[in-house]
């Protein structure tokens, strides 16, 4: 089951049908099963204080994810900052929506197992990413 759900923002998410629909056919093509899935929309305030609480990093950021998978069955917290998806569209010149879609996208490779902490890692991720923004949204 996914589940989409604000934190301390009124961001009405009026595409939770379509994402859903989009996180299962992205970790059934990633060989995954889906477990329980939240998508919490949040402020950078409420993001960063996360980030420093648990992963004792001050910086701003657009995601961060929690694993909590067994086996091949996907189940975690992915929370994202709308205001950090907001920027970040303005600055590669793009969409919010098709933003907030890679950064859902994102969260979901994540929970895959794909991590962004080496430059040959993070270059792997954004070919994912692109790929799926790609195939998934190809009938918005």
């Amino acid at each position: 089951m996914i589940f989409f759900t604000n934190q301390n923002t009124h961001f009405k998410f009026n595409k939770k049908r379509q994402t859903r629909l989009a996180i299962s056919k992205l970790l059934d093509m990633e060989n995954f099963q889906t477990g329980e899935v939240s998508v919490v929309f949040c402020t950078d305030e409420f993001l960063q204080e996360i980030n420093s609480k648990y992963l004792n990093h001050d910086t701003l950021t657009d995601v961060i994810t929690f694993n909590y998978n067994e086996g091949r069955r996907i189940s975690g917290e992915a929370f994202i900052s709308v205001e950090r998806v907001a920027e970040n569209a303005a600055e590669y010149k793009t969409s919010f929506d098709e933003e907030l879609d890679r950064v859902i996208y994102h969260a979901i490779l994540h929970l895959c197992g794909y991590d962004d902490k080496t430059p040959e890692d993070e270059q792997i991720m954004r070919t994912k990413e692109d790929y799926y923004l790609k195939y998934l949204n190809q009938n918005d």
